[in-house]
C-alpha cells in the first residue's frame, strides 16, 4: 500500500480505511478539522460530534450549510466521523503493537479521496429506472510521535 507521504517508519504508525460507505465531502472537512491534533484531542473531538456537542467546520462545499455559533458553516457528519474514529483507533493500535506510546502521538498526515461508486439503480413509475449510485471514500492516517522539546 502507497501512502501520499512518507513519514520515520521507527516514530510513526499508519492506517487506512479503503471504500467506507460515506460521503467524500463530509470526510474532507473532518480531516481539514482534526489534522495536527494529538490522537486522544481527535478521538474526543469526534466523540463530540457525534454526541452533537461541537461541529464540523464545512470550508469546502458549504453552499446552503447551516452556520454554527463561532464557526460559521457547520455541521454534524456522525457516520463519517464513527468511521474516522474507526480508523484513528486502528493507527493507534499499531502505534502501540510497534512498542511506540499512544498518548504522546498527533495525526501528522491525514487523506481523504474519492473511492469507487457502487452502481445500483431504484425502480420507478411506468418501467423506469432511477441511478441510485453510492459513494465511497478512502481515508489514510498516519500518526507520529511529537518531537521532545529541549530546554
Amino acid at each position: 500500500m502507497k501512502y501520499s507521504i512518507q513519514l520515520d517508519e521507527e516514530r510513526s504508525a499508519k492506517a487506512y480505511g479503503r471504500e467506507l460507505h460515506c460521503s467524500p465531502k463530509a470526510c474532507e472537512n473532518i480531516a481539514r478539522a482534526i489534522k495536527g491534533m494529538s490522537v486522544k484531542e481527535a478521538k474526543k473531538y469526534l466523540e463530540d460530534v457525534i454526541n452533537f456537542r461541537r461541529p464540523i467546520p464545512y470550508k469546502t462545499h458549504n453552499t446552503e450549510r447551516a452556520h454554527k455559533k463561532g464557526i460559521g458553516p457547520g455541521a454534524y457528519p456522525v457516520k463519517a466521523c464513527k468511521l474516522i474514529l474507526d480508523i484513528i483507533k486502528n493507527a493507534e493500535n499499531n502505534a502501540e503493537y510497534k512498542g511506540l506510546d499512544p498518548e504522546n502521538m498527533y495525526i501528522a498526515h491525514i487523506s481523504t479521496y474519492r473511492g469507487r461508486i457502487i452502481k445500483s439503480y431504484m425502480p420507478r413509475a411506468f418501467g423506469r429506472a432511477t441511478a441510485w449510485h453510492e459513494r465511497t471514500t478512502n481515508v489514510e492516517i498516519i500518526i507520529a510521535e511529537r518531537e521532545e522539546e529541549e530546554g
